[in-house]
């Protein structure tokens, strides 16, 4: 091969070169011009994924602040419904009145899911006596009108020692979605019961006490997992125990407590190029960061429809009717177009 073969070679790889140097020059310039500002605020149980969402968007867009704090799902919707947030995590649908309120104030918002949570009831790691709990028993220590305030209220064979009950606070939806499954309407929580919209007290609370019991959302039990103990839970239907393992929340065996968690995005915030931005890459690697904190994702067809609802702006939810009624039925069943009502 002559000399000028090689030169020409030369010079067309450094040509190519430059061109892909170029490329990743101009996208790191465009990554770092966009500045502005993302708030979140809402469910504790949600944030663990939404802040690995921020922290990856921050890697690459360095010059975008965005904000996640934690004030409980419905403490969340009470900015998010009056426009004074972009996103709201959430750990259970929007509630009829959150949606009428949203309507009211003309926010329209966009629903998506972005994992799959097993709300996990745990105990002091010294507990040794509990092998698995039913939902009858739950009640029978939360409920007001209960009849378990000690262990052996429940089995005489267990500890004849008071139950310590911890529980999120009412603007957790994870609160809401315990007391959904757990205390039938007209009837109410304990009120000696000792409460936090933060997790991580809750934690704090089981782990110091041998006799207690508490709950929250399974990335925290995860998180923890050395220093708690995880109470299988009877399903009612087979009479089967499980644990929140992520197979049996993504199959509905850890019934009733496999639970769907959100963020719900104002469509106004969306015209903002950061909030844009930041969407469609949480939107994008959604799956990835409920992995990364020890939830499970949605399933796939489920995520190519919250991604359809983005891309298209379909605004409105999926769990609320015309009327203000919630549907009924679980995440795949309910999430589906035709059952999308907005709040125009």
């Amino acid at each position: 091969m002559n000399r000028g073969t090689w030169s020409n070679r030369i010079r067309i790889g450094m040509a190519a070169a430059l061109v892909v140097i170029g490329a990743s020059g101009i996208a790191l310039a465009q990554a770092q011009a966009l500045r502005g500002k993302v708030a979140v605020d809402g469910s504790s149980t949600v944030y663990p994924v939404t802040e690995a969402a921020a922290a990856a968007f921050r890697k690459d867009f360095p010059n975008v602040n965005v904000t996640v704090a934690i004030s409980g799902t419905g403490g969340g919707f009470k900015r998010f419904v009056t426009g004074e947030t972009d996103i709201s995590d959430a750990s259970r649908p929007i509630t009829p009145k959150e949606f009428s309120l949203a309507k009211e104030n003309g926010i329209r918002f966009i629903e998506i899911p972005v994992a799959l949570d097993g709300l996990t009831i745990v105990l002091n790691p010294q507990n040794d006596w509990v092998e698995n709990l039913t939902v009858e028993q739950l009640y029978a220590i939360y409920a007001e009108d209960g009849k378990a305030r000690k262990w052996s209220d429940l089995n005489p064979a267990w500890p004849n020692q008071p139950i310590k009950v911890y529980s999120p606070g009412s603007d957790s939806g994870t609160f809401d979605y315990f007391r959904e499954v757990v205390i039938p309407k007209g009837k109410s929580f304990r009120s000696d019961m000792s409460t936090s919209e933060d997790d991580n007290v809750l934690v704090t609370g089981v782990t110091g006490d041998k006799y207690s019991i508490g709950y929250f959302g399974a990335s925290y039990y995860f998180e923890n997992k050395s220093k708690l103990k995880a109470a299988p839970i009877v399903n009612p239907k087979d009479g089967k125990a499980y644990l929140p393992n992520p197979e049996d929340v993504v199959n509905g065996n850890y019934a009733p407590f496999s639970r769907p968690l959100f963020i719900y995005v104002n469509l106004k915030s969306l015209q903002r190029p950061e909030v844009r931005k930041f969407v469609e890459f949480y939107s994008e690697n959604a799956a990835q960061f409920a992995q990364q904190v020890k939830y499970d994702p949605v399933p796939a067809s489920v995520a190519a429809i919250a991604k359809d609802f983005l891309k298209g702006r379909r605004t409105g939810s999926t769990y609320v009717t015309k009327e203000g009624e919630k549907r009924d039925g679980g995440l795949p069943a309910v999430y589906k177009a035709e059952n999308l009502h907005d709040t125009q």
